[in-house]
């Protein structure tokens, strides 16, 4: 699994006009899913996460956690973290989980995440989604579980 994490001040998530997850100040995370992951990725990241410590504290020192500043998260399904663009100019997916085994991994993920007493909005897998955040610093992060 590949996760893109972005600080932020608020996000939300809108398919159709309509605003499907919404947070305060907490992490937007872009979740990418590949053929060889497992649920121990997901736990995995989700552990990481949910303890990585990359807000500031008062001698703007990166000490606290989302847990730690009482943040939230917005999850959003990103299948494209996976696409190869190394030939041509159209990328290629071919790395990127099927969708029913992208969803499943997701949901779990997801689902480790609230195990940490972490409030989780999404939005919708499988949806085109507008995704809207204030990146907070900014500070941007990928995390890979095939790295760890």
């Amino acid at each position: 699994m590949k996760i893109v994490v972005q600080r932020s001040k608020a996000a939300k998530v809108i398919v159709n006009q309509d605003t499907v997850g919404e947070i305060d100040k907490g992490l937007v995370l872009l979740v990418g899913v590949t053929h060889e992951d497992t649920e121990q990725d997901a736990q995995w990241l989700a552990d990481k996460i949910a303890g990585l410590r990359i807000f500031e504290d008062e001698q703007e020192k990166m000490n606290f956690s989302v847990q730690d500043i009482g943040g939230a998260i917005l999850s959003v399904s990103q299948f494209t973290l996976f696409g190869d663009c190394r030939k041509g100019r159209r990328p290629n997916f071919m790395a990127a989980a099927r969708p029913e085994q992208a969803e499943q991994l997701y949901e779990f993920f997801n689902e480790c995440l609230r195990k940490h007493d972490l409030s989780v909005s999404t939005g919708i897998f499988g949806a085109m989604m507008d995704v809207q955040f204030t990146n907070w610093g900014p500070v941007t992060l990928i995390l890979d579980s095939q790295s760890r």
